[in-house]
């Protein structure tokens, strides 16, 4: 009765357009913590989560993204953020994707909250997202993969401490949920009740007016590229526009619950912009006013309605931003409204109450639509009973169900579908939110989703798949137990080598894995040549193999193991010096028909260029793998040598990241793995250029970390055991071990045999099916006609009838395994093709007569035979090779009515006899392809041959090559029974003998490659009848021949080369002479890979007959000769080419001159490409007889000359164009004049594009011909004009507009006698201007000043009406906020000042100490003293306070014992005296922008700063006289800057994100270069460690503190997990940094790189620049 009463009032209110319904609940949130696998976002202000990867791409409007980041500000983005301050206080759009669900600036230090998140593949989650998606789109077609869940838990708002007197204690609650599949993308906002209390956050900038800018709700595409490669802003959608539609966000929601929001927001192939979910009209949280509550009207997609809470009454749309979201109106307008109802009144039906409700769910499939009937239709709601309805009141929640149809019997699942329920007693009838309850799979319902070498197990939350005895694996897929595995799969992608792109189709990859030691055979097939050398070292794409199924050793376990068949893996190699990056994703996709693992490899990128020939050589190494619940990562830097003959041996490295993801079961509470080590012991590589080959072969062991292996290892743990290749090493005591054969295997262990499960009856195939074995195992396969079934593995007919495959004018019957086609009364035809019978019409062409009649006629070629009425003869034979067989009425053979030529022909008019399954030979024999697609025979294919019963023959010979062998029962050859054409065969009926060591030998070598052609240059041994190995071996293809013992190991000195007589082997051996270094570098070069393949291109050393060096060497493949020394050294300038005579060695060496730098210069510009192109426009210098550069240089391709000294740098001036008279280089130079500061500034200004096209709009700066600024400048794009003083300032009063006369610049401007400089409100209304871009819009605050400067009275938002008042320093007067049209009454007089007139800014001197830390804190500069190394914080104190300023950086000087700053608000270079009672003096107040790190060059009394705005680097003397710029160019973020005065070098940073880098120059702007450009990330922090020589970086992306000399060796690590430094120092073997996480100093210690020492001054804010100030100047400063 209940709920019958509580249905009914809710459809009352439904009635009405509004359905009111409670708030989502915090526990109905999707789970969340440490519980739920989440990972914790590190607390603090502006923190940003490490990346999330994901499993697969997430499609973000048409974009897709491969990683996430989750941060503290309410929002997730694929990219990496920026500082908060670039986007947390701005409206959308931002320049990088966002998903916000409440972008504001939020603070989680000291335990304000915890923000959790994860990327799960969890059942009851996906099933959940797919719910609410198909109940908000109810047309889509969407199963969701993945899900991000991102949740904020009691997060609280930034605040600033000087502003507050005590805690605010407001926390917010909200969550993002982000589910995707293949190609679309879905997020749900959740807000529960009570979960937002707080509805903005002030700006950390807004100086002394209490603002509070509400929180962003939406999405964001970020910056995009348009058609002419420019950046432009991209969509984006907003939530919300102001602090009452933020409060709206719990109250109501687009998915029938509120606080619950969905929008579809990207599609793989076509997405403009977000679009949000509708579910009838936006249901509202009742305000709690009682039964009189009157409701707003409604459109079809949000409601207006009242707050109980607000000051002001009226109607609120959720968005209010005309472009960004429109609602839309289906069915019209609305023109009724809600009026308060009295109790007794009846309500009108709705409109939609004639669809009826189904309650029982229960197993309801998720599957890509839901499974609704034709009855019912998307969401719907009970009806009433009409009798109870009067009694109830609209208040009421409405129970809301998802409509599924009913099932009988259990659903079948589609790939990773789940079931979820959610039954009556679910639904909360007092809250109206359904509870979310997911039945527990369980091992009765879902035991096929274990392998069949698996039993499952069932768990308190689950069920878990685990292998049988004798088989490994992840449950899911097992394996058997020792048994070699294949991989098969395809390489695709495109790779660039240098510059060139070469694409790669589907090319084909095939693995061999002996799992019994841990070798791993990778081949790679037709790559093409450049390809093919380059990615030589790219080793880490077979190394997964070798992961996969590595030699385990004890406590460890092997990849498989843990990932099962199906997994992603994401590897990253980046080769250095170069910096090549390539990516590479490898998709495990289950096993074939074959059981062989398929894996599909897609690798993108750069690959360093290798020269054609060259050998590549990778020592073994050991790598550590971190083990997540299903993900493993690691990471490691590889060393590799290439030997070339044109540039000898290099080093090289890469570094490989990769991420392995895969399922694992978590309900079984097993001990997870958390660290594993492989070592790779060998590892092989070779490219074989004739065949378009790539090889790898590596051989793997995995044990625990650390665990190196003793002298005395077990055989089986070595890998040097002598089991089968199929068979399992069991390691005994000590040194013993057994052999045993793999599952599916027969023998001793050391031989082991194939077991014919099918012929010998231990298969477990069903009715229809028949049996096929394999290596190992076996497979069954549904005859035709079948399929197998919901449980995987019985067989069941397939009703053809379904798919209509007769005409329609025919009736299809389905029978078991067929179906037969007959036309309907009145027409005629095959049931195929059927039409009307109509007098003597022409009858259509049947079927048969079509397929007939569509062969192409030819020798060979099969064509059906067709009866009078165009049906198939029952009997068809071949007219060529004389086969026959009975055919259906559909033309598809008979199974078994196949007869050979010669032989009676079956009778095709008697029914069908029972038909045993076939053969594994029947079914070799049956795929052959002995025609071609035309029909045309194909000459030379193997076809077998079966007995009566379908089994091989045991005498096999190929029809072509007349070859005879003979076979085992499963078809393989017998080795030692093949005999060539023309001689007698073997009686195959003699027992086999076990296989020698020699035969094993010699059958295990692979001579043909996976696609069957002949691998050229193996080396195959030789054996006897006895099947030893033959005393004499010979290599086929390279001549060489020696003498082996009974193992097959080659005799010391019998080795011969092709041509000379070989050795006798039957002679014992001699004793021999030590080998001498020749012959140990000739024995120790590698001429064939651990296969046996040739090595194309290696050099082998020739020897005398006393073993030495051979004076005149040659190179076998590359034709080079040269002379060397007794020691084998090459002597210089003795090589000649291929064709050239050759030098006489036995001349003494003449005296070579070295190469000049000209002649090094000319010999190192590259003139060819990698494939031997000429490069257009290459500029090659010329030299003169000397080796001297010409002093004349001319560019062959553009025609310019220019004159030269003799360092080859071009002399100022003297460039001349093509076709105009060249300069006299004779003549000495004349004097050239410095840039001026006019010069600079235009010269600095970026008038075009990157790519070469102009930028519209930009000034560029006007200057005479001495340089100087023209009196009056004017903007080319804009018109306007103005005058300008020496500087290039702008004389104030001078600006006219275009079309107007301009001012006579020549006529003094009347001024005040001095002029003031600018005020705290115009440097705060400047610098929020250029933060909103140049462009406030209407709602954003901007300070108004008066002409004086000062604050005016009355302070407004924008255009709006919301204002207030301020006292002269701004701050704003309590009680005096008006959202009237008429502003407050505001006098300066109305409200005295708060507080007292600022100080004068004077200096107070730490007292008594000799070493003082100097740090920069917003508006002050601070003092630390050091006590030794420690930090004395008891004696800290405010050295200079200096109001409205954000002091960056710092520099002292000890000479003179001042301090240098930069202002970034006052855009200004002061010092001041460190004396008691000092003013502040500026040094430069002109041209700055954003100046930032500050150096001091005690020694030249110079000073130095960076300017991050227009990215230069300045110079002057220290009292601001003698400017100039240093550089200009090639500068993105510069940063930190440090000068050392004693080696006169400058060093800076540069963060930019896409290239950070670390560079030095000379003080006076020479010798630039790049110190440090691999592996930083954001380097904000740089000082030099006098002691060592080093420069020093702190680096914020990476959060490690590392060193390098200045010529960039001996870079090392001090720290590796810093926070987020911003500046750093050195002193007395100590790092001293501040940091931006802990606002503090951080002390580090260089020898034991561990945190020391820490201080957090009281008032907490960042801390920036920081210096160190002596007594006196330490040694190397001056």
């Amino acid at each position: 009765m209940r709920r019958r009463e509580m249905l009914a009032a809710c459809l009352l209110c439904w009635s009405c357009g509004v359905c009111v319904v409670t708030a989502i609940r915090r526990d109905e949130m999707f789970p969340y913590g440490s519980l739920s696998g989440d990972f914790i976002l590190a607390e603090g202000d502006d923190e940003t989560s490490r990346v999330l990867s994901l499993p697969r791409p997430l499609y973000f409007y048409d974009s897709h993204f491969s990683q996430l980041y989750v941060a503290t500000n309410g929002i997730v983005s694929a990219q990496d953020l920026p500082m908060e301050k670039q986007y947390v206080d701005d409206s959308f759009p931002t320049d990088f994707p966002v998903v916000a669900p409440f972008l504001a600036d939020i603070d989680t230090s000291g335990g304000r909250g915890q923000i959790y998140y994860r990327v799960t593949e969890t059942p009851t989650i996906l099933n959940r997202v797919a719910q609410e998606v198909h109940r908000g789109f109810p047309d889509a077609k969407f199963t969701p993969t993945h899900a991000v869940v991102a949740t904020w838990e009691n997060v609280a708002a930034y605040e600033d401490r000087t502003r507050t007197t005590r805690p605010v204690n407001k926390v917010n609650t909200f969550q993002a949920v982000i589910g995707y599949d293949e190609t679309d993308s879905y997020v749900l906002f959740l807000y529960p009740e009570d979960g937002l209390n707080f509805f903005g956050t002030r700006p950390k900038e807004s100086y002394n007016v209490e603002i509070e800018l509400p929180a962003r709700v939406g999405f964001s595409r970020g910056e995009v590229t348009n058609l002419l490669f420019f950046r432009i802003e991209g969509p984006f959608y907003s939530v919300t526009s102001d602090e009452q539609s933020v409060k709206n966000l719990y109250q109501v929601g687009n998915t029938g619950i509120p606080g619950v929001w969905l929008f579809h927001t990207g599609n793989r192939y076509n997405f403009d912009n977000i679009v949000p979910a509708s579910i009838g009209g936006l249901v509202a949280v009742p305000p709690s006013r009682g039964p009189d509550f009157a409701a707003g009207t409604t459109t079809s997609e949000y409601t207006d309605f009242e707050y109980p809470d607000n000051q002001e009454e009226g109607y609120y749309s959720v968005t209010e931003r005309g472009p960004e979201f429109q609602p839309s109106h289906a069915g019209g307008e609305h023109s009724e409204s809600l009026q308060p109802q009295r109790s007794d009144t009846r309500p009108s039906p709705p409109e939609d109450s004639d669809h009826q409700v189904s309650y029982n769910i229960e197993d309801a499939p998720l599957t890509s639509e839901p499974g609704y009937s034709s009855e019912l239709a998307g969401r719907q709601y009970a009806p009433p009973n009409p009798q109870e309805t009067e009694e109830q009141q609209p208040q009421v929640p409405l129970e809301v169900v998802d409509v599924y149809p009913s099932h009988g019997n259990e659903p079948r699942l589609s790939p990773g579908g789940h079931v979820v329920s959610v039954v009556e007693e679910d639904v909360d009838f007092d809250t109206g939110v359904i509870h979310y309850t997911t039945e527990k799979e369980t091992c009765s319902r879902f035991q096929q989703q274990c392998s069949q070498n698996a039993f499952c197990s069932d768990y308190a939350t689950g069920f878990c798949c685990h292998c049988q005895p004798s088989f490994y694996g992840n449950g899911r897929h097992c394996l058997p137990d020792g048994a070699p595995q294949r991989v098969t799969g395809k390489v695709s992608g495109t790779v660039s080598v240098g510059s060139t792109p070469v694409h790669l189709y589907d090319i084909d990859l095939h693995a061999y894995i002996v799992v019994g030691d841990g070798r791993a055979y990778t081949a790679i097939s037709e790559i093409p040549e450049p390809v093919g050398w380059a990615l030589m070292p790219v080793a880490p794409i077979g190394e997964l193999f070798g992961w996969l199924f590595a030699l385990e050793l004890p406590n460890s376990q092997a990849g498989f193991k843990v990932t099962g068949a199906d997994f992603t893996r994401h590897a990253e190699v980046i080769f250095y010096p170069g910096n090549q990056h390539l990516s590479i994703i490898q998709t495990g996709r289950g096993f074939d028909d074959n059981n062989h693992l398929t894996v599909d490899t897609k690798i993108s990128g750069n690959v360093p260029l290798l020269p054609p020939g060259s050998e590549v050589t990778m020592e073994p190494f050991k790598e550590t793998y971190q083990y997540y619940p299903s993900v493993a990562t690691s990471t490691s830097i590889r060393q590799f040598s290439v030997v070339s003959a044109d540039r000898g041996s290099e080093s090289f490295s890469f570094q490989l990241k990769q991420n392995i993801t895969y399922h694992s079961c978590l309900h079984d509470n097993r001990a997870a793995l958390e660290t594993l080590q492989i070592t790779m012991e060998r590892v092989f590589v070779m490219y074989v250029k004739e065949e378009r080959i790539l090889r790898y072969a590596i051989t793997n062991k995995i044990s625990p970390v650390g665990a190196e292996g003793t002298a005395l290892v077990n055989p089986c743990y070595a890998g040097n055991h002598d089991c089968d290749t199929t068979a399992q090493c069991v390691p005994l005591e000590g040194q013993d071990f057994q052999c045993k054969c793999a599952t599916g295997y027969r023998g001793d262990g050391r031989n082991c045999y194939d077991v014919d499960e099918c012929a010998e009856g231990l298969t477990s195939c069903t009715a229809h099916a028949q049996c096929v074995n394999l290596p190992g195992s076996y497979r069954c396969q549904c005859h035709g006609g079948f399929e197998f079934g919901y449980d995987g593995r019985t067989c069941v007919d397939i009703d053809e009838c379904s798919s209509s495959p007769c005409h329609p004018s025919a009736r299809c019957s389905n029978a078991l395994g067929s179906f037969q086609c007959q036309c309907q009364p009145g027409f005629h035809g095959d049931g195929f093709s059927c039409s009307q019978q109509a007098g003597p019409t022409v009858r259509p062409k049947s079927r048969c007569e079509q397929h007939r009649d569509s062969l192409q006629s030819g020798v060979g070629a099969f064509v059906p035979q067709c009866d009078s009425h165009g049906r198939y003869r029952p009997l068809q034979c071949h007219g060529s090779t004389g086969h026959c067989w009975c055919v259906d009425s559909s033309g598809q053979e008979r199974a078994g009515t196949r007869t050979s030529p010669g032989t009676a022909p079956k009778n095709c008019d008697s029914p069908d006899e029972p038909i045993r399954p076939k053969t594994n030979c029947e079914h070799h024999r049956d795929r052959v392809q002995t025609t071609s697609p035309e029909g045309f025979p194909i000459v030379g294919a193997f076809v077998p041959e079966c007995d009566d019963n379908g089994q091989y023959r045991s005498l096999q010979c190929h029809g072509s090559t007349g070859h005879c062998w003979c076979v085992d029962s499963t078809g393989e050859e017998r080795p030692g029974t093949r005999t060539l054409p023309g001689t007698p065969p073997i009686d195959c009926d003699r027992p086999a003998r076990p296989k020698t060591h020699c035969e094993l030998h010699r059958d295990s070598v692979q001579t043909t490659s996976p696609e069957g052609y002949p691998i050229r240059g193996v080396f195959v041994p030789q054996c006897d009848d006895d099947g030893q190995y033959t005393a004499q071996q010979c290599h086929a293809s390279t001549g060489h021949c020696w003498c082996v013992d009974s193992r097959g190991q080659e005799r010391p000195g019998t080795r011969t080369p092709p041509g000379s007589s070989p050795v006798d082997c039957s002679r014992p051996d001699e004793p021999t002479r030590p080998k001498t270094h020749c012959e140990h570098h000739r024995d120790g070069i590698q001429t064939t890979s651990p296969d046996g393949f040739p090595i194309v291109g290696a050099y082998v050393p020739q020897c005398d007959d006393h073993g030495q060096y051979i004076q005149l060497q040659c190179h076998g493949s590359t034709g080079h000769c040269w002379c060397v020394d007794s020691r084998g050294q090459e002597r210089p300038g003795t090589r000649t080419p291929p064709g050239s005579p050759t030098v006489d060695c036995s001349r003494p060496d003449e005296p070579i001159r070295d190469k000049t730098p000209c002649e090094h210069h000319r010999d190192g510009v590259q003139t060819t490409s990698p494939d031997g192109f000429p490069i257009v426009g290459a500029y090659v210098p010329q030299c003169d007889d000397r080796g001297e550069y010409i002093q004349l240089q001319c560019h062959g391709s553009t025609g310019h000359c220019w004159c030269v000294d003799s360092r080859g740098q071009e002399r100022p001036g003297t460039r001349t164009p093509p076709g105009s008279p060249t300069v006299d280089c004779s003549r000495p130079d004349e004097p050239v004049h410095p840039k001026t500061h006019c010069e600079h500034h235009r010269d600095g200004v970026r008038s075009t594009s990157p790519e070469g096209y102009p930028i519209v709009g930009a000034y560029v700066p006007q200057c005479d011909a001495e340089g100087q600024y023209l009196p009056r400048q004017c903007h080319g794009s804009t018109g306007h004009c103005w005058c300008v003083d020496s500087r290039g300032q702008e004389r104030p009063g001078t600006r006219t507009p275009p079309g107007s006369s301009p001012v006579d610049c020549s006529r003094p401007v009347v001024v005040a006698p001095t002029q003031r400089p600018e005020s705290v409100c115009e440097r705060w209304r400047a610098s929020l201007i250029e933060h909103y871009g140049g462009r406030p819009e209407p709602n954003q605050y901007v300070p108004q000043c008066e002409a004086d400067g000062q604050f005016s009275p009355v302070q407004c938002y924008g255009e709006t009406t919301y204002c207030w008042c301020v006292d002269q320093d701004g701050r704003e007067v309590p009680g005096t906020r008006s959202h009237s049209v008429v502003k407050p009454a505001c006098l300066p007089s109305v409200a005295p000042p708060t507080v007292q007139p600022l100080p004068r800014p004077d200096v107070t001197p730490p007292t008594n100490t000799e070493v003082t830390l100097l740090y920069a804190q917003g508006q002050k500069i601070g003092a630390l003293p050091l006590n030794g190394t420690r930090l004395d914080a008891s004696r800290s104190k405010t050295v200079l306070t200096l109001h409205g300023s954000i002091v960056v950086g710092i520099a002292y000087d000890c000479k003179e014992n001042q301090v240098y700053w930069t202002d970034l608000s006052a855009r200004t270079i002061s010092r001041a005296s460190l004396a008691p009672g000092a003013e502040p003096e500026i040094l430069i107040n002109t041209n700055l922008v954003s100046p930032e790190g500050l150096a001091v060059d005690v020694r030249r009394r110079l000073m130095f700063w960076v300017d991050s705005n227009p990215d230069v680097i300045e110079s002057s003397n220290l009292d601001g006289s003698g400017r100039r710029t240093l550089f200009d160019e090639d500068l993105v973020n510069p940063r930190a800057i440090v000068v050392v005065s004693a080696t006169g070098t400058l060093y800076w940073t540069d963060w930019n994100r896409d290239a950070p880098k670390i560079e030095s120059s000379s003080v006076d702007g020479h010798n630039r270069r790049t110190v440090v450009s691999n592996g930083i990330g954001l380097p904000n922090a740089l000082t030099y460690d006098s002691s060592s020589g080093q420069i020093c970086w702190a680096d914020a992306g990476t959060k490690r503190l590392e060193c390098v000399s200045p010529d960039g060796s001996g870079r090392r690590a001090v720290h590796s997990s810093l926070n987020y430094p911003f500046s750093m120092v050195y002193y007395s073997s100590h790092f001293y940094y501040t940091d931006w996480r802990r606002d503090g100093v951080i002390a580090v210690s260089k020898h034991s790189s561990q945190f020391t020492d820490e201080y957090l001054p009281d008032q907490r804010s960042h801390l920036y620049g920081i210096t160190i100030a002596t007594a006196s100047c330490l040694s190397g400063s001056h």
